[in-house]
C-alpha cells in the first residue's frame, strides 16, 4: 500500500479580475526578482548595438537645452529667475526628461511585451513598472551633468534639496505611472493611442514650466495651472536646487494630489482590465 503523503502541493488558482479591485502590492513584493531582471534587461536592450551607448543620456537634453537657450533664452528673452538660462533650462528638462521618457515607454509596454503577457502568468502592473525603474538610469546621468552645471555657474543647492528631490523624484514616478498605466490599458485594446501619445507629451512640456518661470504665468491662473503634477514639481525642483525663490508649496501641494490621484486611479484601471490583455494582445 503506498503510503500518503502528509502534505499536500498548494494550489493557486488564476482568475480574473473584476470590479475596481485592489492593487495587490505584496504580489508585486513576492516578484520583486523579476521585476529586477525585467528593468536590467530593458537597461541593457536600450543601449545594445548603439555607437554612443549611454551618452545618449547626455545628449539629448544638453541639446535640448542648447535649443531653448537659443530660441528662448537669447531670441525670446525668457527670464530665468536670475539663474543662467542654460542652467535654468537644464534644471528643468533633469525631472521632465524622466517624467516624459517614463510616460512614453510604460504607455507602451504591453504592446511592446505582448509575447511576455500571452505565455505566463505575472503582476501584469510589472510591465510598465518596468518602464518607470529603467528611466531612473538616464536621470542619474542627467543630474551628474546638471551637478557639474551647477559647480561651473557657482550655484549651491539648499539644505532643502536633500529632503525634497527624493519625495519630488517620487511624485515624477507615481504620475507617469498613473498616467502610463491608463494609456497602456486603452493602448493595448485601440492601437491609434500611439499616435496621441507624442502628441500628449509635446503639449505637456509647453503647459510645464520647462523653458519658463512659474512668475510669468498670473497668479489668477496659478491654481488652475497647479493641476497639471509637473508644474509643482519642476519649480521646486529648481528652487531647492537653484536657490530660484522659495518652494512652492500651495502649487507643489495640487500638484501631490493631483499626481497620487492620476497613480491611484491608473493603476486601479490597469488592475481591472488585466484580464483583457492576454487575449487582445
Amino acid at each position: 500500500m503506498l503510503n500518503t503523503p502528509s502534505h499536500t502541493i498548494p494550489v493557486l488558482r488564476i482568475q480574473p479580475s473584476h470590479g475596481w479591485v485592489s492593487l495587490k502590492l505584496g504580489e508585486l513584493l513576492e516578484y520583486r526578482e523579476l521585476l529586477y531582471f525585467l528593468t536590467w534587461r530593458d537597461i541593457k536592450v536600450r543601449y545594445k548595438q548603439t555607437a554612443l551607448g549611454a551618452a545618449w543620456a547626455i545628449i539629448q537634453p544638453v541639446l535640448t537645452m542648447v535649443v531653448f537657450t537659443l530660441f528662448f533664452g537669447n531670441l525670446a528673452k525668457v527670464p530665468s529667475d536670475g539663474i543662467p538660462y542654460p542652467l535654468f533650462a537644464f534644471a528643468g528638462l533633469v525631472p521632465w526628461t524622466l517624467f516624459a521618457y517614463s510616460l512614453t515607454e510604460s504607455s507602451s509596454s504591453l504592446v511592446t511585451n505582448q509575447n511576455l503577457i500571452t505565455k505566463v502568468y505575472f503582476p501584469r502592473l510589472i510591465v510598465p513598472l518596468v518602464s518607470i525603474l529603467s528611466g531612473l538610469v538616464n536621470f542619474a546621468v542627467s543630474c551628474v551633468v546638471l551637478a557639474a552645471m551647477m559647480i561651473w555657474y557657482h550655484v549651491t543647492p539648499s539644505w532643502m534639496a536633500i529632503p525634497m528631490i527624493p519625495a519630488l523624484l517620487l511624485l515624477i514616478m507615481l504620475t507617469a505611472t498613473g498616467v502610463g498605466c491608463w494609456l497602456a490599458a486603452v493602448y493595448i485594446q485601440y492601437r491609434d493611442v500611439r499616435q496621441l501619445i507624442p502628441f500628449i507629451v509635446q503639449i505637456w512640456m509647453y503647459i510645464s514650466p520647462v523653458v519658463y518661470p512659474l512668475s510669468l504665468v498670473p497668479a489668477r491662473y496659478r491654481t488652475l495651472y497647479s493641476l497639471n503634477p509637473m508644474a509643482g514639481v519642476i519649480q521646486s525642483f529648481r528652487a531647492v536646487l537653484l536657490r530660484t525663490g522659495d518652494i512652492p508649496w500651495g502649487t507643489l501641494g495640487v500638484s501631490t494630489i493631483v499626481g497620487l490621484a492620476l497613480f491611484l486611479s491608473g493603476t486601479m484601471y490597469f488592475r481591472r482590465t488585466e484580464h483583457l490583455f492576454a487575449d487582445v494582445a
